[in-house]
């Protein structure tokens, strides 16, 4: 009988995560034939106003742009609009490899987005079919498809939200009942010490904090091709300043090839989180 794998959790989040940028500006935004430095600061402006979540304002801004321009928001559009997402060095191939690697520790990965960005338009990405579930912002589409209402946002706080479902194995965003149901530590699904968070700036400093508490990886990668400008920290600047506050607990540049650094710091911490059964295991004996 062939021996069962350990499963162990690498949540991502998307945006200047595993894609540079922000999914919208790959082709919605220049469909609508703006500039993205304009669309966010009205997006920030419009949640200044009506001191409203900054996700939902960007929500309501694109399904209002959209109506303004004449297209049409559909569920099959988002999908469209996923499929033009570029994303950092060696990720496409990345998924792969870094589950032949772990299998050969006796661990088997799940993997998980954690985003702000819109679920639908990660639908249409090529790497979509590599993750146990997707969370992120969401909208309620009519019987035509059309995008009516936000059903979901997912903002920098309520991240923790879903790496508690990953604990805890609820793979949808709806069941609230379970989500607050007491289950014992040692009878939770994935517990957050065989978990790995990677996210690339302030909006994941939650959830990298408390992965960090649960005794998990937090991983902050950047953009090194972004240099700092006037008044404004480079993306390496920002993970190494997260690595000082001891908000991440690693930082790496976010290249996913074999071999790269980010690629060999994974390896590492899926050598720990082995080493660390097999100790459980003489402990058990």
């Amino acid at each position: 009988m062939a021996k069962k794998h350990t499963k162990i959790a690498i949540a991502y989040d998307f945006d200047g995560t595993l894609a540079p940028g922000n999914m919208q500006e790959h082709s919605f935004i220049p469909k609508l034939g703006i500039n993205k430095g304009a669309f966010w600061s009205e997006v920030k402006e419009k949640a200044e106003q009506h001191d409203m979540n900054e996700i939902l304002a960007y929500m309501h801004l694109m399904l209002k742009k959209a109506n303004e321009k004449q297209i049409q928001i559909t569920q099959k559009a988002f999908e469209d609009y996923g499929k033009d997402i570029v994303f950092f060095k060696g990720v496409e191939e990345y998924f792969g490899k870094i589950n032949a690697y772990a299998r050969t520790k006796g661990l088997e990965i799940e993997h998980y987005i954690i985003s702000s960005g819109l679920r639908d338009i990660l639908k249409g990405t090529k790497i979509h079919k590599n993750f146990e579930a997707v969370y992120a912002s969401a909208y309620e589409f009519d019987v035509n498809g059309v995008a009516v209402w936000p059903a979901l946002a997912v903002d920098y706080t309520n991240k923790t939200q879903f790496l508690f479902r990953i604990n805890k194995g609820i793979k949808n965003s709806w069941d609230n009942s379970k989500i607050n149901k007491y289950i014992k530590e040692e009878e939770r699904s994935m517990p957050f010490s065989r978990m790995i968070y990677i996210g690339d700036g302030e909006t994941d400093i939650p959830a990298m904090k408390m992965i960090n508490y649960q005794n998990g990886a937090s991983i902050a990668v950047y953009n090194p091709n972004i240099r700092a400008k006037k008044g404004k920290l480079s993306p390496k600047q920002i993970c190494q300043e997260l690595l000082v506050h001891k908000r991440a607990t690693y930082i790496a540049p976010a290249d996913y090839s074999e071999g790269s650094e980010l690629y060999n710091l994974l390896t590492s911490i899926i050598d720990k989180i082995a080493l660390d059964q097999e100790l459980k295991r003489y402990m058990q004996s």
